[in-house]
């Protein structure tokens, strides 16, 4: 295969000043995109204004969806109009290092593949809603206040995208949000990626976003789950190794998230919904031991310490064993994961 056209699809809502540095670093681009599909799901802040913007100076074409519809939904409207032959799903409060349309542009002109690139994230900017001029977030006024003349050394500039990525890179973290948990989840799932021979729960360490598919097979096997709000990223690439289509790691492919919370979203607690709609459509042994596999990691006490999962190989070991119904009792006793699946 001949390297392939690249679309980018940006979903976004109500992040303008993220927005603009995450546009300015797509202006940046090693290898340039075919075009940059941004789908604004709903946004009430000056979206529009920072599209507009760029649309001097890259191939945008966009949507907007007068209410949100959720980044499924956001994200097929954007695959819908994308031109490329290969689409690479980014989110609006994402900064693409300059390599990245490039490496995944290589990685699927040799076989078609699903890329999970490299995943970091920026813990300065959680505080601020808009990371180049250093403003604070409501309610986090004080705490900007503190930082005094730090600040200077905490912002995200446009110059610093375009002509000083390095420096961005240099401060930023393993991992899509801040902390242990985050980042040794990251740790695993590349580890698990690089896997010889490759595992058939590679599915697991895919991304929402920095996440690549030719466009044919993504519209093969229907996109996103819309009913889903959370792994429909791992959902959608399940579907994919189903059809042939597995998750690889796109090596130099580095993102990074410009943080606006303090936490992070929590699978087990934030949105339960998602595994019953997960596992009713795919009841695959190894969705039954994902929550299982996250608490593990967390050192959770309600999962005894000889049966935690200790990666995605001794996961799918646990499955090629037949070993999963132990781990149902291990859910069934969890005060956290004991409403799943009935």
């Amino acid at each position: 295969m001949s390297r392939p056209r690249v679309s980018v699809v940006v979903i976004t809502k109500d992040e303008a000043p993220r927005l603009r540095l995450t546009l300015e670093s797509l202006a940046g681009q090693a290898v340039s995109p075919t075009d940059v599909v941004i789908v604004d799901d709903g946004s009430t802040d000056g979206t529009g204004a920072v599209i507009s913007d760029y649309a001097r100076v890259l191939p945008i074409r966009s949507r907007r969806h007068p209410t949100p519809l959720g980044r499924s939904a956001a994200r097929n409207a954007g695959g819908a109009i994308a031109r490329g032959d290969v689409v690479v799903f980014l989110d609006g409060d994402v900064l693409a290092a300059p390599e990245l349309v490039w490496r995944h542009a290589e990685v699927h002109g040799t076989a078609h593949v699903a890329g999970r690139g490299e995943t970091y994230h920026l813990r300065s900017t959680r505080f601020f809603h808009d990371p180049e001029a250093g403003t604070p977030m409501p309610g986090h006024e004080a705490r900007v206040a503190r930082m005094g003349p730090s600040v200077a050394s905490q912002i995200v500039t446009r110059d610093h995208v375009r002509e000083r990525f390095e420096t961005i890179a240099a401060r930023a973290e393993a991992g899509i949000y801040p902390g242990a948990g985050p980042r040794r989840l990251y740790e695993l799932e590349m580890a698990g990626l690089s896997a010889e021979p490759p595992l058939g729960v590679s599915w697991m360490a895919a991304s929402g976003h920095n996440f690549s598919v030719r466009l044919e097979d993504f519209q093969r096997v229907g996109g996103y789950d819309e009913r889903m709000t959370l792994n429909e990223h791992r959902e959608l690439a399940l579907r994919l190794a189903g059809a042939g289509v597995p998750v690889v790691a796109v090596s130099g492919a580095r993102s990074v998230h410009m943080t606006h919370r303090t936490g992070w979203r929590d699978p087990v607690e934030d949105d339960v919904e998602w595994e019953r709609l997960f596992h009713e459509r795919h009841p695959h042994p190894a969705v039954r031991l994902m929550a299982v596999f996250w608490q593990s990691l967390a050192g959770d006490p309600h999962v005894p310490a000889e049966s935690r999962i200790r990666d995605l190989a001794h996961l799918e070991r646990i499955v090629r064993e037949g070993r999963v119904a132990d781990y149902d009792a291990i859910r069934r006793r969890h005060p956290r994961l004991r409403h799943l699946h009935g």
